[in-house]
C-alpha cells in the first residue's frame, strides 16, 4: 500500500492538556509508536503556557519527524473563554507541525468517530475499544486526550487508504 510506513501524529490540543498519539502503518497494520499528554502549569499566564506548549510541540515534532499531523477541527463551545484558549493552543500546535514540515490535515469530531467506529455518534467507551482493537494493544493511556489523539491519527490513516482507493478507481464519462 502506498502509505505503508507513514507516521501520523494525531493531536488533540488544549491549553492545560494537549494529547498526542503517533501511529504508523506497518505491513498494512496500524501500530502505536507513542502517545501521551503535554501539560502546561495552570499557575502561569496564558502567553507563558502557549510558549511552553510551543516548545513541547517543537520537541515532539523533532523527536518523531512525522510525515503528517492530524488535528480535530475546533468545535464551538458555549464557554467562549475555553473555546478561545483551545483555539490558541490549537494554533500553536498547528504552527509547530507546519514548521516541522508535516502535512497538516483536519477532521471533524464526527469524521473521526465514523472512521474509527463506523458510527459518527460513538461514545468515549466505544472509541476506546476500537482504538485498542485497531492498534492491537491491551495497554492504552488513561488520558482521554491521548486516546482522542490516537483516534485522530487512525482517522487520517483510514482517510489516506480511501484516497488511495479512489485515485485508482476508473473515471466515468458523462454523456
Amino acid at each position: 500500500m502506498s502509505n505503508d510506513g507513514l507516521l501520523v501524529l494525531g493531536v488533540d490540543p488544549g491549553l492545560a492538556d494537549t494529547g498526542y498519539g503517533a501511529v504508523r502503518r506497518l505491513n498494512g497494520r496500524l501500530a502505536m509508536i507513542t502517545c501521551g499528554t503535554l501539560k502546561t502549569p495552570a499557575n502561569l499566564s496564558e502567553p507563558q503556557r502557549l510558549r511552553i506548549l510551543a516548545e513541547q510541540m517543537r520537541a515532539l515534532m523533532a523527536e518523531l519527524h512525522p510525515q503528517a499531523a492530524a488535528f480535530e477541527e475546533l468545535f464551538f463551545s458555549k464557554n467562549v473563554r475555553t473555546a478561545m484558549a483551545v483555539g490558541q493552543a490549537r494554533g500553536v500546535a498547528l504552527l509547530s507541525a507546519v514548521e516541522a514540515g508535516a502535512d497538516v490535515h483536519e477532521y471533524t469530531p464526527n469524521q473521526v468517530k465514523l472512521s474509527v467506529t463506523g458510527y459518527g455518534a460513538a461514545t468515549k467507551g466505544q472509541m476506546l475499544k476500537m482504538v485498542q482493537s485497531l492498534l492491537a494493544t491491551r495497554e492504552l493511556p488513561r488520558s482521554d486526550d491521548a486516546i482522542d489523539a490516537l483516534a485522530i491519527a487512525i482517522c487520517h490513516h483510514h482517510s489516506g487508504r480511501l484516497r488511495t482507493v479512489l485515485s485508482r478507481a476508473p473515471t466515468g464519462h458523462r454523456t
